[in-house]
């Protein structure tokens, strides 16, 4: 699937869990939820992925997180919608 085409499918699902939902849950809430969606709709996705920080040569596990990755190609980082 292309990046577009990916990101468009991503958009709807997670528009789809703010219908469904409404404003105000905790973010943790919305994850949960768009990754029932994904899972649905048959995309790959993970939860909570290292971010290590590389300084020169080094990496650095920082405790920096990825929301979700989807597909290895999109990043989403979930807020709080009021």
């Amino acid at each position: 699937m292309e990046f577009d085409e990916l990101s468009n499918r991503v958009i709807g699902l997670a528009i789809e869990v703010h219908r469904e939902l409404g404003p105000g849950l905790l973010e943790n809430t919305y994850k949960q939820c768009l990754a029932y969606e994904l899972s649905q709709a048959q995309i790959k996705f993970q939860i909570e992925v290292e971010l290590p920080v590389q300084y020169k040569k080094m990496h650095i596990s920082c405790g920096y997180r990825i929301d979700m990755l989807i597909e290895n190609k999109l990043i989403i980082e979930s807020g709080v919608c009021t």
